[in-house]
């Protein structure tokens, strides 16, 4: 996998760990607090996802063109 796959992996895991927040959030405000560990649960999950994937990401070389001559 190169380094832009893994920056989009990244920014999706990132989209999808906002996206379990503000569910999370939401449920606390409809007193549905039963919802809120496991969707906390889950955000934690692609927010580290996402780290992994930037980590990767920063530490991959950028592709560079062959040159002959």
């Amino acid at each position: 996998m190169d380094r832009i796959k893994h920056l989009k992996l990244a920014d999706e895991a990132v989209c999808r760990a906002e996206r379990f927040a503000g569910d999370a959030e939401d449920a606390v405000k409809n007193h549905e607090r039963h919802k809120v560990a496991p969707l906390t649960t889950l955000g934690a999950l692609y927010a580290d996802i996402a780290r992994s994937h930037a980590a990767i990401a920063a530490a991959t070389p950028e592709k560079t063109e062959r040159t002959d001559g």
